[in-house]
């Protein structure tokens, strides 16, 4: 691998890739699940391989899969991870439970998906800690527990919690995130903040003509897609006016311009790389 990244403190740092990318991987590092062959990790100053111990009291972790005792009551689970901290505020661990909807009464192995994860929601964040770092925490979730934990995390963050936040689905990254980082092949391609990012490329160009051959002409300098019959999709990259006044050499039957969303702007540097 070969990663070399800056998380600031406070910020929601997104770390984005496709499956197999290397995103775990990263994680179980910064752990120390896993050992590095070369290079070293630092947490807050502390070398992940010396100082393990004091690391993980200030950190709350959400494994991508989740897995627990599968027999034991989720309260009883709950109670016991709560003992490996000093010090566990019982009414905010109650509060997290009933923001979550999680039931503490059932077993692990009766939970859906999305309540198992809930599960590890609640105990990566019921000691307070000064560092989250999550691994795709939202599948399983419904749209509405999703919603829920967008707004439990920019919570964290006003109290000053850094979050470390790994995810393939982009529309996430996008909505919480202050910067992001892209990994492909175990390699960072690119480290932007956000509003950088979605301005890589100025605007998306959505139009319908029959003028191909003219369209893909004035616009040989930019990324044109075809979507359907006569209508067109263009990346376009330079000022605003230049833009206009290449449209008007084209007959236009309809046309919508916005910004481009963060899936078109990784893809691109995804593509490129």
């Amino acid at each position: 691998m070969d990663v070399n990244i800056r998380v600031k403190e406070g910020e929601i740092f997104g770390f984005v890739g496709p499956n197999g990318a290397g995103k775990t991987t990263t994680i179980r590092l910064l752990l120390g699940l896993i050992f590095p062959t070369r290079g070293k990790a630092k947490i807050f100053g502390k070398d992940v391989m010396i100082e393990g111990k004091k690391i993980r009291e200030i950190i709350g972790y959400v494994p991508g899969e989740v897995n627990f005792y599968p027999d034991a009551h989720i309260e009883d689970f709950l109670n016991f991870s709560a003992s490996f901290y000093r010090d566990v505020d019982r009414k905010y661990l109650a509060k997290l439970c009933q923001d979550l909807s999680l039931d503490v009464k059932k077993k692990f192995r009766e939970l859906s998906l999305g309540n198992k994860k809930k599960v590890a929601i609640v105990q990566a964040l019921m000691h307070k800690p000064k560092l989250l770092i999550l691994d795709e925490p939202t599948s399983g979730l419904d749209p509405l527990m999703q919603k829920t934990l967008f707004e439990i995390l920019l919570d964290e963050k006003k109290k000053g919690t850094t979050i470390f936040f790994s995810s393939h689905v982009l529309s996430e990254v996008e909505r919480l995130c202050d910067c992001v980082a892209m990994i492909k092949d175990g390699k960072i391609i690119k480290i932007l903040d956000i509003e950088e990012l979605k301005n890589s490329y100025l605007k998306v160009v959505r139009l319908q003509t029959e003028e191909r051959e003219k369209l893909m002409s004035i616009f040989k300098d930019s990324k044109v897609y075809s979507e359907g019959e006569r209508k067109y999709r263009i990346l376009f990259g330079g000022n605003v006016n230049e833009l206009l006044q290449k449209l008007s050499k084209i007959e236009i039957e309809d046309v919508f311009i916005e910004d481009p969303s963060l899936e078109e702007v990784f893809m691109q540097y995804y593509k490129e790389e």
